[in-house]
């Protein structure tokens, strides 16, 4: 799983990304707010930690924007900010954590670690790779409603058929692999939402 560390001071950013990388993790790290924003954007990344005083765009006007196109990427504030109103604020923008500075690397390990099992939930592990084998979900969603072109699909029968367990209520694994297939596909996409019942492949 990939991380992106967008934080300004070197001496931090490269204590982070050693800890990460003696973890497993892969590991690019920023120092400002304009390129972490574009990284995080246009990169596969699994989790991004971000400072919020940041030269260029502030953390805050990149979680704003990062949120807005790319929700289902979690993102943990690692800040020298620790006032209850830049906190809620961060939470209003898309943040899913805050961590203070100073800071325990054990806690931010721990909690970095807690929101990439969140996220492979949330995306319902849409590429699985075991060795030389690669499963996209994604692709087999698809694959599934263009085999039952003008049916309404309900998620409980995709969660089913695709990912082949029981339908959570409070899961979003479909939205967000619906969304994925989208920007995929583009404007064109022949994928219908039909209210309180499922999706639907256009003919």
């Amino acid at each position: 799983m990939r991380i992106l560390i967008v934080e300004d001071e070197a001496r931090i950013r490269a204590f982070l990304a050693r800890a990460f990388e003696a973890e497993g993790f892969g590991v690019d790290g920023v120092a400002d707010g304009e390129q972490g924003l574009a990284r995080a954007l246009t990169g596969n990344y699994d989790l991004v930690i971000l400072d919020l005083l940041l030269p260029g765009c502030s953390g805050l006007d990149a979680l704003r924007e990062l949120h807005r196109e790319r929700s289902e990427l979690p993102v943990l504030i690692l800040s020298a900010r620790n006032d209850l109103p830049i906190k809620l604020r961060s939470f209003e923008l898309g943040a899913v954590d805050y961590v203070a500075k100073p800071f325990s690397l054990d806690e931010l390990l721990a909690r970095a670690r807690v929101q990439l099992r969140r996220a492979r939930v949330a995306d319902g592990s849409t590429v699985i790779r075991v060795g030389s084998l690669v499963l996209d979900l994604a692709r087999r969603l698809l694959h599934f409603l263009l085999g039952h072109v003008g049916e309404v699909v309900s998620r409980e029968r995709l969660l089913s058929e695709v990912w082949g367990y029981d339908f959570d209520p409070r899961s979003n694994v479909v939205d967000v692999c619906i969304r994925r297939l989208r920007r995929r596909l583009g404007p064109d996409a022949p994928i219908e939402t039909v209210r309180n019942a499922g999706y639907r492949a256009a003919a």
